[in-house]
């Protein structure tokens, strides 16, 4: 196997391993999310997702935090709008 290949499985375990985890360091929660280190650092610092500094210094995120976050503001498919508007329209429907 070359280096390309080992390098490439050595980083998918990684991820296989974070993904067990209940509390992600800074890091993990980057690469868990899918966001870069500056958008991250931004949200933290306004206070617009949830974190813990126990000791003033690292950042930790607890995972069933992040997913409620990361599911937050959900979008209604076509379908489901669609559906909505029918049984709106059938409740208030006049004779």
């Amino acid at each position: 196997m070359d280096y390309l290949k080992l390098e490439e499985r050595l980083e998918r375990i990684e991820r296989l391993l974070s993904s067990n985890k209940e509390v992600l360091t800074f890091e993990e929660a980057c690469d868990y999310m899918g966001v870069s280190r500056s958008f991250l650092y931004k949200l933290t610092s306004r206070r617009q997702i949830p974190h813990s500094k126990p000791n003033g210094k690292m950042i930790f995120f607890e995972k069933k935090k992040l997913n409620l976050w990361l599911l937050q503001n959900k979008r209604k498919s076509k379908a489901e709008l669609e559906a909505e508007a029918l049984k709106y329209a059938l409740k208030n429907k006049k004779n």
